[in-house]
């Protein structure tokens, strides 16, 4: 059967290709650089036959015509190419993607949506540029609605995420997979709650995402000036206790979050976390090792790599 050999949390930024050169944290920037690259190596070590990648869409993917909150891809799946990430087709395990939604959805566990022709963002891209570059390795993308409010709850992931677990496990090949989390932690983009904009920018922003599906890169010079002005709102506080969880063995404490509350002490890109604990919990909240956590302004967000390796943990233990 299927197993579970590794599971990767990493935040992303397309910040990372667009503005290295001005970045100031420079040191801060180049040690995550080289955590993703750590990652990368162990990801390769690992062996995988698929790697699951659970990540977030900035609207390029998904538009408020409809918003689902959980999306399997299970054919095609083609990436925008926003800000130097990876464009065009991505190689999809087909078989295994599909037999992971027969499973949820046969087995009365959970209605997911799923897309034979699945657009991705740097939600997902982010990953494969970074820690799956020069791996010949299929994906399996799941996309988790953590930007268009109603949010489905920390919780709910993470029974979808134990759903997921059980799939896999019952897939009647020897495969292996790697487990992908792309999101997070601490940051706040400049975007409105779609349902009650103030002001001009946030208008835009609430059109682009709406009428955005047949000309999105027509929105995307503004959509990035607004960003480009926001402030940063990174919390290394609250990162840290984040990754505490993970290093301890403890991440389904996060399951008991709100909403509210992840916005209130980290902003609204800390919704992202959602597909950190999914990850967690597909690997049964087996102790990690936090490889980087860098506050860096110039791109908005606390960023940090974790890793979990049940072989590791089970060595540790015996």
């Amino acid at each position: 059967m299927a197993k579970i050999v590794l599971g990767i949390g990493a935040s992303h930024s397309t910040l990372m290709n667009t503005h290295w050169e001005e970045t100031t944290h420079k040191a801060e920037a180049e040690r995550f650089r080289d955590a993703l690259y750590l990652s990368r190596e162990k990801i390769a070590a690992s062996k995988p036959d698929v790697v699951l990648i659970l990540g977030s869409n900035h609207f390029r993917g998904f538009w408020l015509d409809l918003i689902p909150a959980f999306t399997l891809g299970v054919g095609e799946c083609i990436s925008s190419g926003e800000s130097g990430t990876p464009k065009g087709p991505q190689r999809v395990d087909v078989e295994f993607a599909r037999h992971l939604a027969n499973e949820l959805i046969e087995g009365g566990r959970f209605d997911l949506a799923y897309s034979a022709r699945l657009q991705i963002d740097h939600g997902q891209s982010h990953a494969i540029q970074y820690l799956l570059d020069g791996i010949d390795v299929p994906i399996v993308p799941l996309v988790v609605n953590v930007f268009a409010p109603p949010l489905p709850t920390f919780k709910r992931c993470e029974e979808v995420a134990k759903a997921l677990r059980d799939a896999v496990a019952s897939y009647p090949a020897d495969t292996r997979v790697v487990v992908i989390a792309s999101g997070g932690l601490s940051h706040r983009l400049p975007w409105p709650d779609w349902r009650d904009p103030h002001g001009e920018d946030e208008d835009f922003m609430v059109q682009a995402w709406l009428d955005g599906r047949e000309n999105w890169s027509d929105y995307d010079v503004r959509r990035r000036q607004i960003i480009r002005a926001a402030d940063a709102a990174i919390t290394p506080e609250f990162d840290d206790r984040i990754l505490d969880l993970f290093a301890s063995g403890k991440a389904s404490e996060l399951a008991e979050f709100t909403t509210q509350q992840i916005e209130d002490e980290a902003g609204n890109g800390a919704q992202e976390l959602r597909t950190w604990l999914m990850m967690a919990a597909m690997l049964d909240y087996v102790p990690g090792e936090r490889l980087a956590y860098e506050a860096i302004p110039e791109w908005l967000t606390g960023m940090g790599v974790t890793i979990l390796d049940p072989a590791g943990t089970d060595s540790a233990t015996t």
